[in-house]
């Protein structure tokens, strides 16, 4: 007696239910992590322009001890040698954005101090432009 070998080849697929199953879990992951994500994008933000106030006023400093008197505008630090470029406003996105606190005396130049622009309050409810 002779046996006959079939081989049956089964495509198996997704049921309608799995998928929806499978869905289920990475939106609830997704809800989850999404939150936690916004949040450090957003410190990371304020730590940067932390940072960039930080240098922009240092290099303002350096910059007053050496020449007696602050710069006629903010491209005078890189033109300067102080910076080599005007960092960006991490919340407006641009370097031309950085407003400029004037010095009183007229005799003493002009950029006596930086801002930033970003109309936000931050995490701590102070005011951006305050900074």
């Amino acid at each position: 007696m002779r046996k006959r070998l079939y081989t049956h080849v089964l495509i198996r697929g997704y049921t309608m239910i799995e998928l929806l199953v499978a869905m289920a879990i990475i939106a609830m992951l997704l809800s989850i992590a999404a939150p936690k994500y916004f949040a450090n994008l957003d410190k990371a933000k304020e730590d940067v322009l932390r940072e960039d106030l930080y240098i922009l006023r240092d290099a303002l400093d350096k910059f007053y001890a050496d020449k007696g008197k602050y710069p006629e505008k903010l491209d005078d630090l890189v033109e300067q040698k102080y910076l080599r470029a005007i960092p960006v406003d991490p919340f407006t996105e641009s370097n031309k954005s950085w407003v400029v606190v004037t010095s009183e005396d007229a005799s003493l130049g002009v950029v006596q101090d930086v801002k930033s622009s970003a109309p936000n309050k931050a995490r701590n409810g102070t005011w951006y432009k305050d900074w």
